[in-house]
């Protein structure tokens, strides 16, 4: 089992910056990928970044490419969303996720544990 709690959410003005972060208890954090989804009202849950067991490998979704950073801190079992540039569309509830395989992917279904959940709202 892997216990995630996602922190750092909050209300911030478009052109601001947030940074996510989610903390992993349980089996070894390292390895496997981890990723964030991100759900807005009314909206199916959509992939923003994913990252390897290293750091060293990184995908996004292209609404985000430039202007969000995935990076993982092995050591504090820790997964962030450095997040830049916020528009209003990026307004959802952000999912971090642990992936129960090796392959880096976007799809949610390859990803079996999962946060609660953290809100970021942007206004315009």
């Amino acid at each position: 089992q892997v216990q995630l709690a996602e922190s750092g959410g909050g209300l911030v003005q478009a052109g601001d910056s947030l940074r996510l972060s989610c903390a992993a208890s349980g089996r070894t954090f390292s390895s496997f990928p981890m990723g964030w989804f991100r759900q807005a009202p009314g909206k199916e849950r959509e992939f923003v970044a994913a990252i390897n067991w290293s750091g060293g490998i990184t995908k996004y979704a292209d609404s985000v490419k430039g202007r969000f950073i995935i990076s993982r801190d092995n050591a504090k079992n820790t997964v962030y969303l450095q997040m830049s540039s916020l528009k209003p569309e990026d307004t959802a509830v952000y999912y971090c996720a642990d992936a129960n395989r090796p392959t880096l992917t976007s799809e949610a279904f390859r990803y079996e544990f999962w946060g609660q959940g953290t809100q970021v709202t942007v206004s315009s």
